[in-house]
C-alpha cells in the first residue's frame, strides 16, 4: 500500500492540468459599451447573464482552466488593468493572478470580489453538520467582512468555491450589479436591475430543481471523497458530508502525502464508499490509481472549477450544476 501510495503522490506532482493561455483577449472589441473582466469562466458566464448585453464582457481563464495555476498573458494582464470594472471570485481563488488583480486595484480599477457577497465557510468546517444549514438564507450574509481573502489558501482557510451552491451564487448575482450600477460609469442601470431579477429567479428554481433531484439520494449515501475540497458550499447545501479528498486542501497546487492518502484509502472503506468525484478537466491519474488499490469504487468525473466545453452538459453555469447533480444523483440514488 505504502509503495502504491507513494506512487500516487508522484503522479499527483507531475500531472499539470492548465497553465498560462493563448495571448488573445476574446470580447475585448470597441463596441462603446463599458469593458467589464472576469476572471473565471464560471462567473464569466454569470456575469454575461445578468448583465444583458449592456457592457462588453472579457473573460480571462479559458474553458479547462485551473484557477488555482492559471497565469495571465501580457495581453490579459493589460486587459485587467485597463477595465472599467474587474470581478473576480475572491478567496485566493485565482492564485497566479492575486498580483495582477492587487495591480488593476493600485491602478484605479475598480474591484468586486463575488466572495464577500456571501456569508464564506471554512475547510475546517463539519459537513456533518451540513443538513442543518440546508434551508439556509445565506441573502442576510451579503456584504459581509471576511477578512483578508487574497491570500492563498490551504486546508485551514476560506474556502473560495462558494459557487457550487446556487442560492449563494443568486446573492451573488445582485452585488455584481449593484457594483456594475455604482461603478461603471454610462451603464444601463434599468436594463442591469431587470437582467439581474431574471438570472435570480433562473438560480432560485435551478436550486429548487436540485434539491427535488438529489433527494433520491437516501440519507448513508450522501457522502462526498473529492479530487480536492471543492464542494463544502455544495455539501452544506443540500445535506451532504465530504469525507474526503485525494488532495486535501482547497487548491490542486496542494500536496497530497502518501500518510494521507493512506488515511483516506481506509476512509473510503470504513464509509463504504462507492464513487470517488473527480475534475472534468483535471487528470484522473490519482483518483484511478486509488480506486484500484481500493476496489469496487467508480470514478465519475464534476464539473467543478471550470464550465464544459461548448455543446457538453455544463457549458454554462447553470448547466454546470444541474449537470453535477444529475452525475451524484445517478452515482448515489441506489
Amino acid at each position: 500500500m505504502r509503495r502504491v501510495l507513494s506512487a500516487l503522490v508522484t503522479i499527483g506532482v507531475i500531472v499539470s492540468t492548465t497553465s498560462a493561455c493563448s495571448e488573445q483577449v476574446p470580447g475585448a472589441g470597441d463596441s462603446g459599451k463599458p469593458t467589464v473582466v472576469v476572471t473565471t469562466n464560471i462567473l464569466g458566464d454569470v456575469v454575461t447573464s445578468l448583465t444583458g448585453g449592456v457592457v462588453d464582457v472579457v473573460t480571462i481563464m479559458p474553458v479547462g482552466a485551473d484557477p488555482h495555476e492559471f497565469q495571465a498573458s501580457a495581453r490579459q494582464a493589460d486587459a485587467m488593468r485597463s477595465a472599467d470594472a474587474l470581478i473576480v471570485n475572491g478567496a485566493g481563488f485565482e492564485e497566479g493572478l492575486l498580483d495582477v488583480i492587487e495591480g488593476a486595484e493600485a491602478d484605479g480599477v475598480s474591484v468586486f470580489e463575488a466572495i464577500r457577497a456571501v456569508r464564506p465557510i471554512e475547510f475546517a468546517d463539519d459537513h456533518d453538520s451540513a443538513t442543518e444549514h440546508a434551508d439556509e438564507d445565506h441573502g442576510d450574509h451579503e456584504d459581509e467582512d471576511h477578512g483578508d481573502h487574497d491570500d492563498a489558501h490551504g486546508h485551514d482557510g476560506t474556502d473560495p468555491h462558494f459557487f457550487t451552491d446556487p442560492a449563494r451564487m443568486a446573492v451573488v448575482v445582485h452585488g455584481i450589479a449593484d457594483f456594475l450600477i455604482d461603478e461603471v460609469d454610462g451603464i444601463d442601470t434599468v436594463a442591469v436591475e431587470a437582467a439581474a431579477d431574471a438570472y435570480e429567479m433562473e438560480l432560485e428554481a435551478l436550486d429548487a430543481e436540485i434539491a427535488d433531484l438529489l433527494a433520491a439520494i437516501p440519507s448513508p449515501r450522501r457522502v462526498l471523497v473529492t479530487n480536492h475540497e471543492v464542494f463544502g458550499y455544495f455539501a452544506e447545501r443540500y445535506g451532504f458530508d465530504v469525507v474526503g479528498a485525494i488532495i486535501p486542501g482547497g487548491s490542486t497546487t496542494d500536496g497530497a502525502s502518501a500518510a494521507a492518502l493512506a488515511a483516506l484509502a481506509e476512509t473510503i472503506r470504513n464509509t463504504g464508499v462507492t464513487v470517488i468525484f473527480a475534475d472534468v478537466s483535471s487528470s484522473t491519474d490519482l483518483a484511478q490509481t486509488l480506486a484500484d488499490e481500493v476496489g469496487d469504487i467508480e470514478i465519475v468525473e464534476l464539473y467543478s472549477e471550470s464550465l464544459g466545453g461548448a455543446g457538453s452538459d455544463g457549458a454554462t453555469y447553470v448547466d454546470m450544476i444541474r449537470a453535477n447533480a444529475e452525475r451524484i444523483t445517478a452515482a448515489l440514488a441506489s
